[in-house]
């Protein structure tokens, strides 16, 4: 496969993905912002959601103030924020029109359709008057996406490639909300027992992993072991382990005479969680396990570019 398209494809999926979590993170945080708190513990909310993406600094630079609809004017309709809702599936469609012969015409319909749609719910009124029902179409139709796309192309290298992209961003949206949220919640003033369970909830709402948490521990909500289903459990679709099991093996798929390095990168960083406990971690501290793992991933990214998807130099 050409360089070009597979650059195309790993990102139509990293921007599907990446809308999706935004989405998923500013839904969370609007039914956090709904519970008894002080206005700076809800400035504070926001702004870790700003912090997750690393937009605090552009968005003081836009605004120069707190707003709430503010934050969702700039995380999802703002065309110069690269990580908003808008500017995502916009990319997304882009890359996905660059390749329409690679894919089959229900991937490519799904993304032409989503950007489509898209453009008349943001010039409606829906984000002001009912967000959350705008995020679950987001979240809706990037399943579709990825269902629309395992369900109808050959399982060849550009499938592998799409999974890649997709799995890459995860792992990083995953780690970075549980970095933010785990330090948000060990910063929060008084009264933090009482609404931890609320707390951690919401975290583990953002993730779809409420439910599963129930299931695994059939007991109260505690922060060591959200921190540890989030990253140790292979079985929870949207934890580290899980996504960079699925790396580690689309990488396999996609092998090639330069990526033995790339694939050794991974399988290290694949082997860390997979042998990890999180009483080591926690005793290593969260926030500097987290933090070298997004490091990891940022060089991962940029091996998969280097021997996949940049043409080599003549």
């Amino acid at each position: 496969m050409l360089s070009r398209t597979a650059d195309h494809l790993f990102w139509m999926a990293r921007y599907t993905e990446r809308a999706e979590n935004t989405a998923r993170m500013l839904d969370v945080n609007m039914q956090t912002a709904m519970l008894p708190q002080s206005e700076a513990d809800a400035e504070q909310g926001w702004r870790a959601t700003l912090g997750i993406s690393e937009l605090q600094s552009a968005y003081d630079e836009k605004y120069g103030r707190f707003h709430t609809q503010d934050v969702l004017d700039f995380m999802v309709r703002d065309p110069h924020n690269p990580s908003s809702i808008m500017a995502c599936l916009t990319a997304a469609r882009e890359n996905a029109r660059a390749v329409r012969g690679t894919l089959t015409t229900e991937v490519w319909e799904i993304q032409n359709a989503t950007w489509l749609d898209m453009q008349k719910r943001l010039k409606s009124n829906l984000l002001e008057s009912d967000p959350s029902q705008f995020f679950e179409w987001v979240k809706y139709r990037s399943h579709l996406s990825r269902g629309v796309t395992l369900g109808t192309m050959l399982k060849d290298e550009a499938i592998h490639f799409i999974r890649l992209g997709t799995f890459l961003e995860r792992a990083d949206n995953t780690a970075r909300i549980l970095d933010v949220k785990f330090h948000g919640a060990r910063d929060a003033a008084k009264d933090v027992q009482q609404r931890d369970f609320y707390y951690w909830a919401a975290l583990l709402r953002s993730v779809s992993g409420f439910e599963i948490y129930r299931k695994v521990y059939r007991d109260v909500i505690t922060p060591e072991r959200v921190a540890e289903l989030l990253m140790l459990r292979g079985d929870m679709p949207r934890s580290l382990l899980a996504c960079m099991e699925d790396v580690v093996d689309n990488l396999r798929q996609l092998r090639n005479d330069v990526s033995a390095d790339t694939e050794r990168f991974a399988g290290k960083l694949h082997a860390q969680l997979k042998f990890g406990h999180i009483d080591d971690i926690m005793k290593a501290g969260l926030h500097r396990t987290l933090t070298e793992f997004l490091e990891s991933i940022y060089e991962l990214g940029n091996r998969v570019s280097r021997d996949f998807l940049v043409p080599l130099a003549a």
